[in-house]
């Protein structure tokens, strides 16, 4: 037993000094004053035989004392404030970092992993000495305290309630790094990891904490490996009717059973198409969904098995994403009459095209596009453009400087992934001749001869060009499905860009969504209903997601919807690790015990025990059991 208040001394001292004064008081309770009665002889023989006869009425006035004397000792002791042995020893600082990635949401075992996570810190907690302290931080993306640094079990319990699992991958090196922040200078530290094991390597933080001598241990969760998870899921409008979509699903199969699954696509919340696939054990598959109608705004993938059942992790057995806006483009089409540019321009009904020629130029009115055909204007146009064979006139700074020309150019080599030659087929080509220009910074030849381009993609005044170096009338390509794609190609890189148009973001990244001209803020409201007011940086609404799902945008007075994914497919493999690896030679430790003892001050029950000395004393009293 230690006292951690007054000393022994001091205790002593004050139990000595009011156990006397309660003595001497008592001593004057018990004189009694003598007056001089009639018959006093009789009087002092009959007391002085009624004294010496009760012996029970003596031994009522020492218990009397007795109570009094221990009341004060109690007291006494009460202020030296005592302990247990060893309770006033310096604990343990623990560290409790509880994994919350989409892994964690495996049902695996009863209740999921995040519930059983949460059983395994509340067994932690239970175990405290009665001078460790422990905070507990949920780690995902980033690594947030949900209780303060305590000793006390109540706060700690309470704080488990805020644990949630999220959509996103969780970053051991940054919960590392919390954890060394929390545990600098403090003795006897220890970070405790429960998690299933899926993580990324701990990086430089490893070093720092074994030097600082803190102990990494590692606390298991999870037992099974069965999952089929959609890891991309990406939608896009045809370009020539854009009524209908392509979509694309991404299957992986990472454990080592093949699995027959049902996969359901489902536009604006209906049914769309149901196909049965079987995806082989470690296999990623790819399917189409072809000429996809009868969407207009959102679409969402579903994934079951074929025999009714569900695998472990429901968080990645759905994806969403959001259809590009068929908003119509105003294109103004200056040419001098070209029947292959004004047929190419009627095949997309969502183009309002406004046809002039050269020397009506500029017409009234705001367009998303201008087309050049055969002619530079004398200034640039505060638009996006297209140039078709841009021979500037003499005097006249065209969108590029003409070296020459190349006689029968051919499509050597063609940048397949840019915008503007999707769905293109140009190998086979013919031209006459094309202008021979000089690329400006940043500028980049989508299709080229060896000896220069034929199709330039740049910007200028702030504004993107799409240009062909050669006249279409003196080649075949007006006579191929690449020319009317090309135009069309051009419109949706400038107007589809311009709107922002992302099929799904990713959870875990901070995203970039586009709002309308002047607002300054947005409200984000994510899939579970929750708002938040967010920035807007350079015209897009900055936020960071870490659920799946559809989210709503409200920015001034127009509402738009947006779509998040599950990022890392990684997060799919959900088979549990039974080792923490923090490097190559270096696993985590089970955790250690803490030290059993008395938490709570042991004042607090002397107190307790003088109140109820009082209530026996007064009990007795009053029965005339003492004096």
């Amino acid at each position: 037993m230690e006292l951690t208040g007054l000393t022994l001394a001091q205790v002593l001292t004050v139990l000595g000094g009011f156990g006397a004064a309660v003595t001497v008081l008592y001593l004057l309770k018990l004189r009694r004053r003598q007056v001089e009665v009639p018959f006093v002889k009789l009087w002092e023989r009959v007391l002085a035989e009624k004294q010496t006869t009760r012996l029970f009425s003596q031994l009522k006035r020492i218990l009397s004392l007795l109570l009094a004397l221990a009341i004060v000792a109690l007291l006494a002791f009460a202020l030296g404030d005592p302990r247990y042995a060893g309770a006033t020893r310096t604990g343990r600082t623990l560290v409790a970092l509880v994994d919350a990635s989409a892994s964690m949401q495996a049902t695996d075992v009863e209740g999921g992993r995040m519930t059983r996570a949460k059983q395994e810190v509340r067994s932690l907690i239970e175990g405290l000495g009665p001078a460790d302290r422990m905070i507990v931080a949920q780690m995902d993306a980033t690594t947030t305290p949900v209780s303060p640094l305590t000793g006390e079990p109540r706060v700690l319990f309470e704080s488990l309630d805020a644990l949630s699992p999220t959509d996103v991958a969780a970053d051991l090196g940054a919960g590392l790094s919390f954890a060394a922040d929390v545990l600098r200078g403090e003795p006897d530290a220890e970070v405790v990891v429960v998690s299933d094991g899926r993580l990324g390597p701990a990086g430089e933080v490893l070093a720092r904490l074994e030097a600082d001598g803190v102990r990494t241990s590692f606390v298991p969760i999870g037992s099974g490996a069965r999952n089929v998870a959609i890891t991309a899921f990406s939608v896009r409008r045809y370009p020539l009717d854009k009524s209908q979509s392509e979509v694309l699903v991404e299957l992986w199969n990472p454990s080592e059973h093949d699995e027959a699954i049902e996969l359901s696509l489902l536009g604006d919340g209906e049914p769309i198409d149901v196909q049965r696939l079987t995806v082989q054990a470690g296999e990623r598959l790819r399917r189409f969904f072809r000429n996809v109608s009868g969407a207009d705004r959102t679409l969402e993938a579903r994934l079951s098995l074929a025999d009714g059942t569900h695998d472990m992790l429901p968080a990645d057995d759905r994806a969403y994403a959001r259809l590009p806006e068929r908003r119509r483009a105003r294109i103004l089409a200056v040419s001098p009459g070209n029947l292959y540019l004004q047929a190419a321009l009627l095949l997309d009904e969502y183009l309002e095209v406004v046809e002039i020629t050269p020397d009506r130029y500029p017409a009234e009115g705001r367009f998303d596009v201008v087309i050049f055909d055969g002619w530079v204007p004398p200034t640039r146009p505060d638009s996006h453009a297209v140039y078709l064979y841009p021979a500037p006139a003499e005097g006249v700074e065209g969108p590029f400087e003409v070296e020459g020309t190349i006689e029968r150019p051919f499509f050597d080599r063609v940048d397949g992934d840019h915008p503007l030659v999707q769905f293109m087929a140009l190998s086979d080509v013919n031209v006459a001749d094309a202008l021979l220009v000089r690329l400006e910074e940043g500028d980049r030849a989508v299709a080229a001869d060896e000896r220069g381009p034929l199709l330039v993609a740049g910007t200028r005044g702030g504004h993107r060009i799409a240009a062909i170096t050669f006249d279409v009338r003196r080649s075949d390509l007006a006579l191929r499905i690449a020319w009317p794609l090309f135009l069309i190609n051009a419109v949706d890189w400038f107007v589809e860009e311009d709107a922002g148009y992302v099929s799904s973001y990713r959870t875990g990244e901070t995203w970039h969504v586009p709002v309308p001209a002047g607002v300054g803020s947005a409200v984000i409201v994510d899939p579970r209903g929750e708002e938040r007011e967010v920035p807007v940086v350079e015209g897009r609404a900055v936020y960071a997601g870490d659920v799946a799902g559809f989210y709503t945008l409200r920015a001034g007075a127009e509402e738009s919807v947006f779509a998040a994914n599950l990022g890392p497919s990684e997060e799919a493999q959900i088979e549990p690790a039974q080792a923490l690896q923090l490097a190559e030679d270096r696993t985590a430790d089970e955790p250690t015990v803490g030290k059993a003892g008395v938490r709570r001050e042991l004042w607090i029950y002397l107190v307790l025990a003088v109140v109820l000395i009082l209530v026996a004393e007064w009990f007795t009293y009053h029965r005339r059991w003492t004096v």
